[in-house]
C-alpha cells in the first residue's frame, strides 16, 4: 500500500510530458505537492545566489523552475474544473496557500528583479530578440504589481492579501458548482413538458434516472430538469407553462445567494481586498492595476469604447423588447402587456420560429458533433494548412468521453495535439466553455541536445451528451462555441516562438487574447464551412439550402439585446473596480440596479443575484477585464474583414489570407505587442465598424 501512494504520489512529480491521470488520485495532492514545493524553495535559493543577468543565467533556469510548478499545479487546477471531488477539493484547499505563498516569494525576489533590470539595462540587451525582450519587460512590470518593491509591513499585507484572494476565489467557484447541482425539477405529467423538443426530453430522462428514476423515459417521464446550461436554456426557450419557467428562472438568477450557499459576503470580500491591494501598490483603483497589463491604455479608453457600442445598440434593443412584447400580445398571451424576464427567451425563440421559419431544434440532427468535427477540421486545413487526425488511446485521459488529436503541418510533421471534453457533466465539471494549456511549446536543451516540446490544449464544452443511442447532436449556438474554443486552441497550439514565456497565449495581454476564438466563430456562417459539416446524422442529407439563409437571417435576430447583455456585464465590471468603495453607502447591489438603468431594457428583479454566479470576474482571470470580450472583438470582426475583402469563395485568395493570420495572429504569440501584430496582419489599426455590421447595427458601406 505504502509503495502504490509512493507511485502515485511521484506521478505528479514528473513534471514534464502528458498527466498521467489513471494513476493520479485526490490523496496524492497533498505529499505530491508539499515534495515539489519544498524542492522549489531550494532551486530558487540556488538561483538567487548565483544568478547573472543574462538570457542563459536568468531567464532559461527560471523558465525551467516555473514549468515545473506549472505542470503540477496545473493538473489538479485542471481536474478540479473537469473531475471536481470532495476529496479534491480537501486537498486543492490545503496545498493552494502553499502555492501561493511560493509564487509570492518567486515574484517578490529582489535578486531576480534586480538582475532582470540590469539585463533590460545592460550592453546585451539589443542582441535579444523581440520576443525575449517582451518576457524580460513583462518580468520586470509583473514583479512590481506583484509586490516586490514593498518591505514589512506593507509585504506581509500584500502576501495575505494574495492568500486570502486565492482562498476566496475557488471558495466563489465551488459555491457556483454546488448551488447549481442543488437545485432540480422533476415533472411528472405530460402537460408540464407541453413544448419541449425531444433532446431535452431526452436529457431530462436521463437525468432523472440517474436520480433514482429507473423507468425514466422520454416519452412518459418522469423528466429532471436542471440549471445545468443544456437543460435550463432549452427549457426557457420552449416550456409552455409559465409558472414553471418562473419558478427555474427565479432559481437559476439566485444561485449561491442563498444561506447556506452564499457569495454576496465573498463578493465584499474580494472587492475590498482588491481595493487594499491596489492602494498598497499606489494604484488609484484596481480598474488601473488591472490595465497595467492590459492592451487598452486606460479605464476612459475602456469605457469610450463601452459606451460607443451601447449607444448604438441600447435603441435596438428597446426595438427588440417592444417586438416581443407585440407579438405575444398578437396571440393574445397575457405576456403581452405583463412581460417578465422568464418571458424572454419562451417568446425570442416563437418570434425567431415565426420570422424565419425554423426552429433551434430543427438543425439539430444536421449538426452531430463527428460531423462538425470533420467540417471544423476541414475548414482549418483549407485556411491553415493544417492536417488534424484522431489518436484517440495515445494519451492518458480523465474520463472515457474524453478524444485526444494530432495536428500536423503542410508536410504531415506533427506540431501540437489537444484533448476535447465535449459534454455537459453537472455532477464533476464546471459549466462553460474554456481552453486550458496542458503543455506549451519550448525549445528544451538536456544532455546538450536541443528539441521543441510540442503545445497540448484542452479544449472544454458542456454540450448535450450522446442520448438514447444518438450522437451528441448539437445545437448551432454549441456549434459556435466549438469554433470558439478551438480559436484559443490554435493560438496555442500554432505558435511559433521557443520561449514558453511568450509562446500561444504566453504574455499576450489579456484584452487582445479573444481575437482568435471570436475570430473563428465567423465561420460558422461560412457557406462552404457550413455546408461541409451540417448533414443529418441519420440520412447523411446536406443542410437544404433554406435553412441556410434562414440562419444568415436570423444571425443579427435581437443582436442589439445580445450585445447590451454583455455590456451591462462589461460596465458592471469596470464600476465595481474602478469607483464603487467597498463599505461605502452603495452596495454592490445598488451599483448593479444604478448600472442596469442604461444597459438594460428590463430592469433586473429584486432577487436577481447574477453577481453571485459571475465567476469571470470573481473567480477567474476577468477582474476589470470583462470589457476584453468587446475590445478582442472589435479586433476578431476586423480580422475577418480581411478575408471578406479577399473573396471568400476565392479559395487562394482566403489561402494567402490564412497563411497572413497564422504567420501573425496565431504565430507571434506574445513576443510582440498585440497592436504590432495586429498592424502587421492588417496593415492598419484597427476599427469598430466591421463588428457593427456583423452584428447589423449599422449598415455595409
Amino acid at each position: 500500500m505504502v509503495a502504490s501512494t509512493t507511485v502515485t504520489k511521484k506521478t505528479l512529480l514528473i513534471g514534464k510530458g502528458l498527466p498521467p491521470f489513471e494513476f493520479i488520485k485526490p490523496e496524492d495532492v497533498v505529499p505530491a505537492m508539499t515534495e515539489l514545493l519544498t524542492e522549489l524553495e531550494q532551486e530558487l535559493i540556488n538561483l538567487e545566489t548565483t544568478v547573472k543577468p543574462t538570457w542563459n543565467d536568468l531567464v532559461e533556469p527560471l523558465q525551467k523552475l516555473e514549468d515545473r510548478l506549472t505542470w503540477s499545479w496545473g493538473i489538479i487546477g485542471h481536474l478540479m474544473g473537469v473531475k471536481n471531488s470532495p476529496e479534491l477539493r480537501k486537498a486543492y484547499n490545503e496545498v493552494q496557500p502553499k502555492v501561493v505563498e511560493f509564487t509570492n516569494k518567486l515574484n517578490q525576489s529582489q535578486p531576480l528583479y534586480q538582475a532582470f533590470k540590469n539585463l533590460n539595462n545592460s550592453d546585451s540587451w539589443e542582441n535579444l530578440d523581440s520576443g525575449q525582450k517582451r518576457i524580460v519587460e513583462s518580468a520586470i512590470r509583473n514583479a512590481e504589481l506583484s509586490g516586490v518593491g514593498l518591505e514589512g509591513e506593507k509585504r506581509e499585507r500584500f502576501n495575505a492579501i494574495q492568500l486570502e484572494l486565492a482562498e476566496l476565489s475557488t471558495k466563489f467557484s465551488n459555491n457556483v458548482i454546488d448551488a447549481t447541482k442543488a437545485f432540480s425539477l422533476t415533472l411528472t405529467k405530460k402537460e408540464e413538458v407541453d413544448g419541449l423538443p425531444p433532446s431535452l426530453l431526452s436529457l431530462a430522462a436521463q437525468a432523472a434516472r440517474d436520480d433514482g428514476a429507473e423507468n425514466a423515459t422520454p416519452e412518459n417521464g418522469p423528466w429532471r430538469i436542471t440549471l445545468d446550461y443544456p437543460s435550463f436554456v432549452p427549457f426557457m426557450q420552449h416550456n409552455k407553462k409559465r409558472e414553471l419557467r418562473e419558478k427555474l428562472y427565479k432559481a437559476f438568477i439566485s444561485r449561491a445567494s442563498g444561506e447556506e450557499l452564499n457569495n454576496y459576503p465573498l463578493i465584499e470580500r474580494i472587492l475590498e481586498l482588491r481595493q487594499q491591494k491596489t492602494e498598497i501598490l499606489g494604484f488609484n483603483s484596481y480598474a488601473e492595476l488591472s490595465l497595467a497589463s492590459k492592451m487598452a491604455p486606460g479605464v476612459e479608453a475602456v469605457e469610450k469604447l463601452l459606451e460607443e457600442l451601447r449607444s448604438v445598440s441600447y435603441d435596438a434593443a428597446v426595438k427588440d423588447l417592444e417586438e416581443l412584447k407585440a407579438y405575444a400580445g398578437s396571440k393574445n398571451a397575457p405576456e403581452g402587456n405583463d412581460f417578465k424576464h422568464w418571458d424572454t427567451s419562451f417568446w425570442s425563440e416563437r418570434l425567431r420560429e415565426e420570422k424565419f421559419s425554423f426552429t433551434a431544434e430543427e438543425l439539430r440532427p444536421y449538426f452531430p458533433l463527428p460531423q462538425v468535427l470533420d467540417g471544423l477540421f476541414s475548414l482549418v486545413k483549407r485556411i491553415f494548412g493544417i492536417n488534424i487526425t484522431a489518436v484517440d488511446g495515445e494519451a492518458p485521459i480523465w474520463h472515457e468521453d474524453v478524444r485526444y488529436f494530432q495536428v500536423s503541418d503542410e508536410n504531415k510533421t506533427p506540431i501540437a495535439y489537444f484533448y476535447l471534453d465535449a459534454y455537459s457533466r453537472p455532477a464533476e465539471k464546471r459549466g462553460g466553455a474554456w481552453m486550458g494549456d496542458c503543455i506549451n511549446r519550448a525549445k528544451i536543451v538536456e544532455n546538450g541536445k536541443t528539441t521543441v516540446r510540442l503545445p497540448v490544449a484542452y479544449l472544454q464544452c458542456n454540450q448535450t451528451p450522446p442520448v438514447d443511442g444518438k450522437p451528441s447532436l448539437m445545437t448551432f449556438g454549441e456549434v459556435e462555441t466549438l469554433f470558439h474554443e478551438f480559436g484559443h486552441g490554435l493560438q496555442h497550439m500554432l505558435t511559433k516562438v521557443d520561449y514558453a514565456g511568450a509562446a500561444g497565449i504566453n504574455n499576450i495581454e489579456w484584452d487582445a487574447v479573444e481575437l482568435p476564438s471570436q475570430f473563428m466563430e465567423n465561420w460558422c456562417y461560412d457557406r462552404s464551412t457550413l455546408f461541409g459539416m451540417a448533414k443529418h446524422y441519420e440520412t447523411g442529407e446536406t443542410l437544404p439550402e433554406h435553412y441556410y439563409q434562414k440562419l444568415l437571417a436570423a444571425r443579427n435576430y435581437m443582436s442589439g439585446t445580445a450585445m447590451l447583455r454583455q455590456l451591462h456585464f462589461a460596465v458592471l465590471d469596470i464600476e465595481l473596480h474602478h469607483r464603487y468603495q467597498p463599505g461605502g453607502e452603495e452596495t454592490v447591489v445598488d451599483v448593479r440596479k444604478r448600472v442596469a438603468q442604461t444597459t438594460t431594457v428590463l430592469q433586473p428583479l429584486p432577487e436577481d443575484s447574477f453577481l453571485c454566479a459571475f465567476g469571470h470576474i470573481f473567480s477567474g482571470g476577468y477582474a476589470a477585464g470583462y470589457y476584453s470580450y468587446k475590445w478582442a472583438e472589435v479586433l476578431s470582426a476586423d480580422a475577418f474583414a480581411a478575408f471578406e475583402e479577399a473573396g471568400l469563395e476565392n479559395e487562394q485568395a482566403i489561402a494567402n489570407c490564412g497563411k497572413q493570420f497564422r504567420d501573425t495572429v496565431l504565430a507571434l504569440g506574445g513576443s510582440l505587442h498585440p497592436m504590432e501584430v495586429f498592424k502587421t496582419f492588417r496593415g492598419r489599426e484597427p476599427n469598430t465598424e466591421p463588428l457593427l455590421r456583423h452584428s447589423g447595427l449599422v449598415a455595409a458601406a
